[in-house]
């Protein structure tokens, strides 16, 4: 079983408007809709994808979790959204009522940082039920950029022993030696998305973090629509790494930590 593990997809009557907000200097590969992500899927033998969606504002938090459950299961899990302008009680509640299997923290949309302790009470409930997967890393203005060190979710990660916790972008994007620094060893996952492709890393650096961290703490995550998931599968595939690594990596891990069966 292959699992993307950072997919993009929105209601499509707004998935252009949401992507067309200035991305640097990233490329798009899809259309951010739901018929998108399924035709890249297909075209990248892909099975399941989780899908990342994200509410910038307090009061979009209950209808992105309605969408993220409206996504049809054979072939994604709709992660959830949190934000700490609600409280501890309204976030956990919207979760439960949507059935919502874990949630994705971007800081640079949310408009909050890592060492947010109302970000962290919220948090602390849900280790052992939810697992969390959170932009680490640039993306943004440099103010942006700070509200998300490797650092921060270094002390995030250890101040919350427990959360199940997925880094994205090798746990720093464009931050390679602050990750290796601050990141790497530590009991959290590591995705392997870096838009515009996996392929723009050395494949010796990614061999590297793989070693190093642990094969079976790195999943699979492409961040389609600002990848094309197709070119990431095959990147991972002839980069010098095992078979028994790839299967981890590609599907095998985040199956084990989502409890799901593999076919």
């Amino acid at each position: 079983m292959i699992i993307d593990t950072h997919v993009h997809v929105w209601p499509d009557e707004i998935a252009s408007r949401a992507l067309a907000a200035p991305r640097g200097d990233l490329t798009r590969f899809g259309d951010g809709t739901v018929s998108g992500a399924l035709a890249a899927m297909d075209q990248a033998g892909i099975d399941k994808a989780i899908t990342l969606n994200v509410a910038n504002l307090a009061r979009h938090v209950e209808r992105t979790n309605t969408f993220a459950e409206s996504l049809p299961t054979d072939r994604f899990i709709g992660f959830g959204t949190i934000h700490p302008d609600l409280s501890v009680e309204e976030n956990l509640a919207s979760l439960e009522r949507h059935n919502i299997p874990g949630v994705k923290i971007h800081p640079l949309f949310q408009g909050f940082a890592l060492d947010d302790r109302r970000l962290w009470d919220i948090l602390d409930p849900m280790r052992g039920t939810y697992v969390c997967i959170i932009h680490v890393g640039e993306g943004g203005d440099s103010s942006a950029n700070d509200r998300c060190t490797p650092e921060m979710l270094r002390n995030l990660i250890e101040a919350l022993p427990g959360l199940d916790v997925v880094a994205c972008h090798f746990g720093g994007y464009r931050r390679h030696e602050e990750a290796a620094s601050y990141i790497q060893g530590l009991p959290v996952y590591l995705d392997t998305s870096w838009p515009p492709g996996l392929v723009s890393v050395a494949p010796e650096i990614v061999r590297d973090v793989v070693r190093r961290h642990g094969a079976d703490r790195i999943v699979f995550g492409s961040d389609w629509p600002m990848s094309d998931p197709e070119q990431d599968v095959d990147t991972l595939r002839r980069i010098g790494l095992t078979d028994e690594e790839v299967h981890m990596i590609l599907g095998g891990n985040m199956a084990n930590l989502l409890g799901l069966s593999s076919p």
